[in-house]
């Protein structure tokens, strides 16, 4: 029988990691009212990095624990019940949601209904109820196994893209007539460009900041209508009241971004860390103090606004819409193995997994 793993790292030292042996699922011991989800298949991006680098700040580490010192990556995938104790969840049945880099993992199902289950597993309770959620995958209506990797991989990520364009709007661009989107050829920017592009882009400029090496693939996209590599920031006209969307969470770029900018610069919006290395900021930044946007305080806000199914319906439609743009530049790469899961690991943390390749790992 294939051997089960947990792929765990240091909390202090992202680069160290270790392979910890689990007992096959057949000789786990679920009690009452829990459940014993095998991970199948799960997606690996820079968002995962970004879990990592913001574990104890988001309490990221906290959803599934481990040994003092050492963190459990936390991972968008599809998981199946291998062992049920919880009425109303099913062996065999297939669902999607949050999960750690391991080969299966126990939830405790409250508040369990035709579309899924919330995890109440004591630990979780004070995390955000978005992450404590699996969806059943047969009450989806949009769901096809065809196109899981795309949910996997994208779906997460986009939507956080949708909330930020919606706050971006809801907040009138902060009198902004440009948007920045640093880290332009990550899959959660090019969400965000999609909908400004699509939605606004005769209205708002959409300005993609990348490196030298992403610089074709971003152009390709279609949907930046400029590209800029990040020595070439300060050729942006400089008066253009501007907004920045930072997924890359470089402190010394987003000092060049304040300095250049200054007062025309409307709001810092913070996202991502994909250059998680970068050194801290050491000095005040002129124009607006940089703000962390955490995408489920504007998922409930928009929750009570539209009413119950409101958000479900308009992300929907913005997603059907993106997922067909997918095709052009995403493709899907599918591994096995701990030591794969390692290796991809490693890749995502210096930022070299390709911009067009959608990770898949499985233990």
């Amino acid at each position: 029988m294939t051997q089960a793993w947990d792929v765990q790292v240091r909390r202090d030292d992202l680069r160290q990691h270790r392979q910890v042996a689990l007992p096959a699922a057949k000789d786990v011991v679920i009690a009452d009212g829990e459940v014993l989800l095998g991970v199948d298949v799960f997606a690996l991006t820079a968002n995962n990095v970004t879990y990592a680098v913001a574990g104890d700040m988001m309490n990221y580490w906290d959803f599934f624990p481990a040994e003092e010192g050492w963190g459990r990556v936390p991972v968008w995938g599809f998981g199946d019940v291998v062992q049920s104790q919880a009425e109303g969840v099913d062996v065999g049945e297939r669902f999607y949601g949050y999960f750690p880099m391991a080969s299966h993992v126990v939830v405790a199902p409250t508040r369990v209904g035709p579309q899924g289950f919330t995890d109440g597993a004591a630990h979780r309770q004070h995390l955000n109820r978005v992450y404590n959620s699996y969806q059943r995958v047969s009450a989806d209506p949009g769901y096809d196994p065809a196109r899981e990797a795309e949910q996997m991989l994208l779906r997460p990520l986009f939507m956080t893209s949708f909330m930020l364009d919606d706050y971006l709007a809801d907040s009138e661009f902060f009198g902004a007539e440009q948007v920045l989107l640093t880290s332009a050829s990550s899959k959660t920017a090019i969400g965000l460009a999609h909908l400004l592009h699509g939605n606004r882009g005769d209205r708002i400029a959409v300005i993609g900041l990348t490196s030298e090496r992403n610089r074709s693939f971003c152009e390709a996209l279609g949907c930046y209508h400029s590209v800029v590599t990040y020595p070439e920031l300060e050729s942006l006209a400089a008066s253009a009241p501007s907004v920045v969307v930072d997924m890359a969470g470089d402190a010394p770029l987003r000092s060049r971004i304040h300095q250049h900018f200054g007062k025309a610069l409307r709001h810092d919006c913070m996202v991502g860390v994909t250059h998680w290395e970068a050194p801290a900021e050491q000095t005040e930044l002129p124009g607006p103090k940089p703000e962390m946007f955490f995408a489920p305080t504007q998922i409930q806000k928009r929750a009570s606004d539209w009413g119950p199914g409101g958000l479900e319906q308009r992300v929907g439609a913005a997603w059907t819409t993106f997922l067909g743009s997918s095709r052009d530049w995403f493709e899907v790469r599918h591994e096995r193995g701990a030591d794969v899961v390692v290796k991809r690991w490693l890749e995502a943390l210096e930022n070299r997994l390709p911009p067009s390749c959608g990770q898949l790992l499985s233990l």
